[in-house]
């Protein structure tokens, strides 16, 4: 299992992943899960991904595989977003389906895996999709500026309490890394180190990158405000009486 978060903002894009991959007690490994494709001044893409990691790590390959061999139709060729999202689709549905057709004895394998995929291509504003294992898609809109995949239960409080279209990006990063860290600790298959990335609309700069470990003071930092917040927002709630 994984968490990921995509948020698509007025002033840009927040992303934040985990790295955790978990077949079992003795099969936990890190995997990075945020990948970006950029052309300067042009176009910057995010793929995010949680579900079957080898089906996640084809579609990687094949996308940049095409990007490489100017092979058409490739996401450096998409003239919107919704076309990259199109792509990126076609491309996660064809490994799904080559993947099941190799199948054999009655295994029960689970080749899906849902994909976050937000940015940036010149002549259009930013947008932000969620794309499931059939290969569909749906976009963000102003009343829904977010999209989990994974573990996202845990998470997805903090975010409907404080997120907003207007939510300035430093602040919806901090939002949600607080996410994050409510599901890393209530879930042992979501783990360090994260891997996030802030970009600002129109900037078509895919710099704002940062991985973030176990001992990472700013991190550390925000985990215990946000511990210490609630426990004092806590003892100061008025007292239940029958």
């Amino acid at each position: 299992m994984t968490y990921c978060v995509a948020m698509c903002l007025s002033d840009g894009l927040v992303f934040a992943s985990d790295s955790r991959t978990n077949a079992g007690v003795d099969h936990i490994a890190t995997f990075k899960k945020l990948h970006v494709f950029s052309r300067n001044a042009d176009r910057v893409l995010v793929l995010q991904s949680a579900g079957n990691l080898a089906t996640t790590q084809s579609v990687i390959n094949l996308l940049s595989a095409r990007i490489q061999a100017e092979q058409e139709p490739n996401l450096m060729q998409a003239h919107s977003m919704y076309d990259a999202a199109t792509l990126v689709g076609q491309t996660l549905q064809e490994v799904v389906q080559r993947d099941s057709r190799a199948q054999q004895n009655g295994s029960t394998v689970n080749f899906g895996c849902n994909l976050l995929l937000g940015g940036q291509i010149h002549g259009e504003p930013h947008r932000l999709f969620h794309i499931y294992p059939e290969g569909n898609f749906i976009e963000a809109t102003q009343d829904t500026p977010y999209f989990q995949i994974g573990e996202s239960k845990y998470g997805k409080p903090i975010i409907d309490r404080v997120l907003r279209q207007d939510t300035p990006l430093e602040q919806a990063m901090c939002c949600a890394l607080v996410s994050i860290d409510s599901t890393l600790r209530s879930n042992l298959s979501v783990g360090m180190p994260l891997d996030v990335m802030l970009y600002r609309a129109n900037s078509f700069d895919a710099s704002g990158q940062r991985r973030i470990t176990e001992d990472d003071p700013w991190f550390s930092t925000i985990r215990k405000a946000w511990s210490e917040g609630l426990q004092n927002t806590f003892r100061q709630l008025p007292p239940f009486s029958l």
